[in-house]
């Protein structure tokens, strides 16, 4: 059996993920691979992960787990979705860096599964708009609280990356940006879920149509519709072209400003994380979705 984690990252696709291969679910049910509800799994695997302390589960153990999870047999895949995965946003940021409990937790999740074939899901995003929106997402923290005393040039995803995949030691790890994935979402689906690139499934604009204007939807699948792309790049050139027409700046820009911060800091940041996506892309081991 194949188990895909879908670990997040906080602040990237808010469950559209989750939501659009749940509508999918009976169609990938037919083809052996299973999306259960978030409720049925996600207190499960957190009270496990606490009574295994990270130790590889039993058979009997598995055998509860996918009772709980799913009544269907004959599983070839099985997909499951949570930001949690890595860790609440709250400890996010600690003094010992950056998402540093990811690595413990990614091996956990595989021990969970210890004799199958586990791989993992996670959309990267940038700190400069990711430090704004867990500020205003953790309960009463100030700015000065939340960093933990780190700068926020120090929130870097290049070490937290190579750290997870030795945790995981050699298993599938599928990485994308979150601010590609008006771009690259049928891909990001269709990798998620194990079908092949041209397997039709619902929900391929779920991203686009939250920040493009109606008119430019509509225009867009008029469009697509007399002229349809052959490729992924194709489609991603069309997309692309739409956007930059239709685009909602206002559902796109993130300002809230925090002590310190000016300009020069986030084009600072921004091309920190440009650094460590050419670095991460290129790392063994990863398959890193680009558009």
């Amino acid at each position: 059996m194949q188990v895909a984690f879908h670990i997040g990252a906080h602040f990237t696709d808010e469950e559209r993920l989750l939501r659009t291969l749940l509508a999918n679910a009976p169609m990938l049910a037919g083809r052996g691979i299973v999306v259960p509800e978030p409720g049925r799994y996600r207190r499960t695997i957190r009270d496990l992960l606490v009574a295994l302390k990270g130790a590889p589960a039993d058979r009997e153990t598995q055998e509860t787990l996918l009772d709980a999870v799913t009544s269907q047999d004959h599983i070839q895949r099985l997909i499951l979705s949570n930001d949690n995965f890595m860790g609440f946003p709250a400890r996010m940021i600690g003094k010992d860096g950056f998402h540093a409990l990811a690595p413990a937790r990614l091996r956990a999740l595989a021990n969970l599964f210890p004799t199958d074939t586990v791989e993992f899901h996670i959309g990267l995003i940038n700190p400069a708009t990711l430090i704004p929106q867990l500020l205003g997402f953790v309960k009463g923290a100030d700015y000065e609280s939340l960093m933990c005393g780190l700068a926020p040039t120090a929130l870097r995803w290049t070490p937290v990356v190579q750290r997870m995949a030795q945790a995981v030691d050699g298993r599938r790890m599928v990485i994308w940006c979150n601010e590609d994935t008006p771009l690259i979402w049928p891909e990001v689906v269709r990798r998620v879920a194990g079908v092949e690139p041209e397997s039709a499934l619902q929900g391929d604009d779920a991203v686009l149509e939250t920040i493009m204007a109606a008119e430019g939807m509509a225009r867009m699948k008029a469009y697509m519709g007399s002229h349809p792309p052959q490729t992924a790049a194709q489609r991603r050139k069309i997309a692309s072209a739409f956007l930059d027409k239709f685009g909602l700046a206002e559902r796109i820009e993130i300002e809230v400003p925090l002590p310190g911060w000016n300009d020069a800091l986030v084009a600072d940041l921004t091309a920190a994380y440009d650094a460590d996506v050419a670095e991460i892309a290129a790392l063994p081991g990863v398959e890193f979705i680009a558009p």
